[in-house]
């Protein structure tokens, strides 16, 4: 059993593949998702006023442990910081004027329960059947079968994609480093 808050220190790290090369100045599609709030949003009106969505490949649950070969993909673990570190972050965030998302392939009933656990003041978007990854062409990967979202982070607005920030690493800090960003932007 491993510690779902605490990195290891020989994580490998993931490097910039291109992948998300296209997305800087696209135009969101018309596409909804189910959230953990039980609602249906519109991915195109969430950009019309400063969003911030962080992807993540999949959260683990407490007392299981973290399947057989995780670790050794570059990037895929750390999505509990990461999303707690959004969390902790949270009022700084809003105060700026953005609204924080989450997003994973995980259904959302497993998200909610995900949310809960660790007190997400935040709402996050299940893309359980790949419709915004395939529309945005988000770079993936195959896990035990799974098509899961690399990790990233799309700051909207304005109906578009404004700022992507990939590969992210290390996944606690990543917050931090939006927030920064956010903050010399409105210098």
């Amino acid at each position: 059993m491993k510690d779902l808050f605490n990195l290891p220190k020989d994580l490998p790290v993931p490097h910039d593949d291109g992948a998300t090369d296209h997305l800087e100045g696209m135009s969101l599609p018309s596409l909804v998702l189910h959230t953990t709030e039980d609602r249906e949003v519109n991915i195109r009106n969430l950009a019309k006023q400063p969003t911030i969505i962080f992807f993540y490949p999949r959260t683990g649950v407490p007392n299981e442990s973290v399947p057989e070969g995780w670790d050794m993909i570059p990037g895929a673990r750390g999505c509990t910081p990461q999303s707690c570190g959004f969390r902790d972050l949270h009022q700084e965030f809003k105060t700026l004027g953005y609204a924080v998302f989450g997003a994973s392939t995980q259904t959302t009933e497993f998200q909610q329960e995900f949310v809960e656990r660790n007190h997400i003041p935040f709402e996050i978007l299940s893309d359980e059947d790949l419709a915004l990854t395939e529309a945005l062409e988000l770079p993936t990967f195959e896990f035990n079968g799974e098509t899961l979202i690399k990790r990233m982070v799309l700051i909207l607005e304005n109906e578009k994609i404004e700022k992507v920030f990939y590969p992210v690493f290390p996944p606690d800090k990543n917050a931090e480093v939006v927030l920064d960003w956010i903050q010399s932007q409105l210098k």
